[in-house]
């Protein structure tokens, strides 16, 4: 039986008059990575402090790590690490130095766990500088690095590679999935839908302070229309042929290709091919193609990602 991490039942908060969350209820299965993504003003960053203790909720039940966070928020805490969208390193410290004060803070951490931690983050060579002279990169890195002194069971990463450049952000997956590999929990919030696509395993969509859907990548993707065949042809008798005998396609003469709505399934796209058989058409190549996470984001919210990212 999977442990649940993260347990929130009808979970409410309200600014004054200003309902920012309305009935939240999720569920993060241990040793995961769950995503909470929405537009900006969705509720995320007060569905993160709430669970990381630091706001509390108006009504609902709310456990982490098997803790009530009203009535244990301190046995919450020593369970979680959190790393913000900013890194929180000091820089006037070296990377050592830096790590060794979270040692400092964190009873029951040993000194021999800063070492291990700049070799495992591939700060050794950088460990006696300061942490001003770190790339961005390199300063997301130590800050996930001191969120680890502690061992958390779970670590909340809001927008962990925001502003990066694309190596820095494929560092940091791969860093995510070596932590997942251990055990720990991950509840991820991003801006990057591809980041999401990467590496959770289920992702909740929150827009206007409540869920608006919940699943994995591939589940959320089938919910929404757009999923097709598409054909191409090595000449345009082979195209008319099959535009004919398919009514529902869409073709592009051009690029002598044909677009048939399909779910995608195998029995679907079996049915297409022995369709084209029967009237001896050869497609040159032919693909499935489905919605991407941009097209349930725009669909499930009115929001174009590229827009929310921009504010």
């Amino acid at each position: 039986m999977t442990t649940s991490a993260i347990a929130v039942t009808g979970l409410r908060k309200a600014f004054g008059d200003k309902t920012v969350l309305d009935g939240i209820d999720l569920d993060v299965p241990a040793g995961t990575v769950f995503s909470l993504l929405g537009p900006n003003g969705a509720g995320k960053t007060t569905t993160v402090n709430v669970l990381t203790t630091l706001t509390k909720a108006d009504s609902g039940t709310v456990r982490v790590a098997g803790h009530d966070v009203a009535t244990d928020a301190k046995a919450v805490r020593s369970a979680i690490g959190v790393t913000g969208q900013f890194a929180a390193v000091d820089e006037l410290l070296t990377g050592r130095e830096n790590l060794q004060l979270m040692v400092d803070l964190s009873p029951g951490a040993g000194n021999e766990v800063v070492g291990r931690l700049l070799e495992r983050f591939d700060l050794a060579e950088a460990a006696d500088k300061a942490a001003a002279t770190y790339s961005g990169g390199m300063r997301r890195k130590l800050d996930l690095a001191m969120t680890l002194v502690g061992d958390p069971q779970i670590i909340f990463l809001d927008e962990p590679t925001t502003g990066l450049d694309p190596r820095s952000r494929r560092t940091m997956w791969t860093i995510i999935r070596e932590l997942l590999a251990d055990g720990v929990t991950i509840f991820l919030t991003t801006q990057y839908l591809d980041e999401a696509d990467q590496l959770a395993d289920k992702i909740a969509v929150l827009d206007k302070g409540r869920l608006v859907a919940q699943g994995t990548p591939e589940e959320l993707k089938r919910q929404i229309p757009g999923t097709h065949v598409r054909f191409r042809f090595g000449s345009v008798e082979d195209l008319d042929t099959a535009a004919r005998i398919m009514p529902d396609s869409t073709r592009d003469d051009d690029a002598l290709t044909l677009r048939v709505p399909s779910d995608g399934g195998t029995q679907s796209v079996r049915k297409l091919l022995d369709r084209l058989d029967e009237y001896s058409v050869d497609a040159d190549e032919f693909s499935v193609n489905t919605p991407d996470l941009d097209d349930v984001f725009l669909a499930l919210t009115g929001h174009d990602t590229a827009e929310v990212v921009a504010k």
